[in-house]
């Protein structure tokens, strides 16, 4: 089976015109193809992952949020931020009826990660009591306390807007400036 083009007088694609060496158009198509380059170390940025309540939710949280820590660069608040966020999405898959989400907001130089779920029930937001050694569960909390530079909770309404719930956070500060450029 043979294959043809019909081509009528008249037709753009009958006399097709070439394009001058300094076309606008083309050069703005070539820029735009073109990898975007990274964000600098102080550029602020937002990652956000919607999880079900699912008891693999928190390490899945906590390995995103190690991935995006790692890609721009900020080892040094990995391990704090990895602990943390897996208490807070342990709370919300053990505790709530529903799905969560957390997101990493990055303003140099300063780490926030948020947990928002459908409960609006908030922890006490004074300091922990002590706990018990022997205690199987209510360290979060005094984790919570223990390794964040700050953190917090605030209920949200249900309405129109959303179904309500809660979300807690916590900071992190970068304790110097931006890492060395690395040099290939």
């Amino acid at each position: 089976m043979s294959s043809s083009l019909i081509v009528r007088p008249g037709d753009p694609c009958s006399d097709p015109q070439p394009i001058p060496e300094s076309d606008p158009v083309l050069e703005q198509d070539q820029q735009d193809q073109q990898a975007p380059q990274p964000l600098p170390f102080t550029a602020p940025w937002t990652y956000e992952l919607h999880f079900p309540r699912d008891p693999r939710s928190p390490g899945i949280a906590r390995l995103t949020l190690r991935a995006v820590l790692a890609a721009h660069h900020l080892t040094e608040l990995v391990d704090r931020a990895a602990l943390l966020t897996t208490e807070l999405a342990t709370n919300s898959v053990r505790h709530t009826k529903g799905p969560a989400f957390v997101r990493l907001h990055w303003l140099c130089p300063v780490l926030r990660v948020s947990l928002w779920d459908m409960s609006p029930d908030l922890p006490s937001l004074a300091p922990p009591p002590p706990v018990s050694v022997h205690s199987d569960s209510g360290r979060g909390m005094v984790i919570l306390d223990t390794v964040a530079d700050r953190w917090g909770g605030c209920a949200i309404g249900g309405g129109s807007y959303g179904p309500g719930g809660k979300t807690m956070w916590f900071e992190l500060s970068l304790p110097q400036g931006p890492p060395p450029v690395a040099v290939a």
